[in-house]
């Protein structure tokens, strides 16, 4: 089924500390100790699915992030036809304005990479014509840096959880065979979309789209920059510079309301993905998110998708599964999930095709991973 989207309004204050708007907000550094901090993640993905992680210690100015950030705009201020050697994309490569296979536009240009040394250094022949190395250099020693934040934080996850292996989800993604990716998204300033020299894949119309009473209406308010989705690998850690756009879709006194993420670039924001909504078996949410294409200057963004091996096998782990909570997913591998996932449209909910049979639930408690 296609959720549509809504118009943003703005939540209800703030009802706890560490929320601001809506939207989280975890201080790494543990000032309340490890405990406290571990269960302030997991209360973070369970209630809102995202968070803003502040005090990481990973990319701090003129560090990886910076290089990063660097290379990435050397690259998309090339002329098109130097882009283009790096594309189209398969998914991997450079890409403009069409996203995946099925119709899906945004009012942006990216790169989609591999995140391991081998495949970055591959790709980077036809980003860095002039000198590959450099540009591989600088995305594997950011890539390295973000994954470890992110097995932290999957750590935390796993103590604030209460599993029994409290490393299960961070060894996911530091198998050998991960297939993690990192995404750089370049928005270009809305104001002189219209001006951009592009080739005919970059010609295509999007329109923000808003849930009504009446039923799906365009407005006139913006274009999607990046439509509505969740992400479907375990973990995602986004980064951007300091122009608004990211949105996310939050529970607001029972309506969804989508809420504008106020810019950050010393912060990560943090989303749970669908595999990790199906490993915790709904106990933590897969949160849906966009991008609003509204600024008059550019925006860029780096997200880091932690996700398992292809043949990983995706089960609810048995300490979440209990008499009143059975099984809400059938096991499936990450490769049937990715599958899955090309098939569909952008803002599609992927995990209800997923869901258990409902006589296949109470035979399923306490049996977690051994079924």
């Amino acid at each position: 089924m296609v959720v549509p989207s809504t118009t943003p309004v703005a939540l209800s204050p703030p009802r706890h500390d560490g929320v601001s708007g809506g939207i989280p907000t975890v201080d790494m550094s543990a000032p309340g100790g490890r405990g406290a901090l571990a269960r302030q993640v997991a209360r973070a993905c369970a209630e809102r699915g995202f968070f803003r992680a502040v005090n990481h210690g990973v990319a701090p100015a003129g560090g990886a992030g910076a290089r990063l950030d660097a290379a990435a705009a050397a690259f998309f201020a090339l002329p098109p036809r130097d882009k283009q050697r790096a594309g189209p994309p398969s998914p991997l490569g450079y890409g403009c304005r069409a996203i995946g296979f099925n119709g899906d536009a945004g009012e942006l240009e990216y790169l989609l990479l591999q995140a391991n040394p081998a495949a970055v250094a591959h790709r980077a022949r036809s980003i860095d014509a002039d000198d590959p190395s450099r540009f591989s250099n600088v995305v594997n020693e950011y890539v390295g840096a973000v994954r470890q934040l992110a097995c932290e934080i999957l750590d935390l996850l796993g103590e604030g959880l209460g599993l029994k292996d409290t490393r299960y989800f961070s060894k996911l993604i530091t198998d050998t065979d991960s297939d993690s990716l990192l995404r750089i998204n370049h928005y270009p300033p809305a104001c002189t979309i219209h001006k951009l020299d592009h080739d005919d894949q970059c010609k295509m119309k999007s329109g923000v789209r808003t849930k009504t009473s009446n039923g799906v209406n365009p407005s006139a308010g913006g274009r999607i920059g990046f439509g509505e989705h969740s992400d479907p690998q375990i973990l995602s850690l986004l980064r951007a510079n300091d122009v608004d756009g990211l949105q996310v879709l939050l529970n607001s006194e029972g309506k969804e309301v989508w809420v504008q993420v106020p810019a950050d670039p010393s912060a990560f924001f943090v989303n749970v993905g669908d595999l990790l909504q199906a490993l915790t078996n709904g106990k933590l949410i897969s949160v849906r998110h966009r991008v609003i294409a509204s600024a008059c200057r550019p925006r860029l963004s780096t997200i880091y998708f932690a996700a398992p091996p292809l043949h990983a096998r995706i089960s609810a782990l048995p300490e979440m599964i209990t008499t009143s909570s059975p099984r809400q997913y059938r096991p499936f591998t990450w490769a049937e999930y990715k599958k899955t996932m090309y098939s569909l449209r952008l803002s599609h909910s992927r995990l209800n095709l997923y869901r258990a049979a409902a006589a296949d639930d109470n035979s399923n408690v306490g049996k977690g991973e051994q079924e």
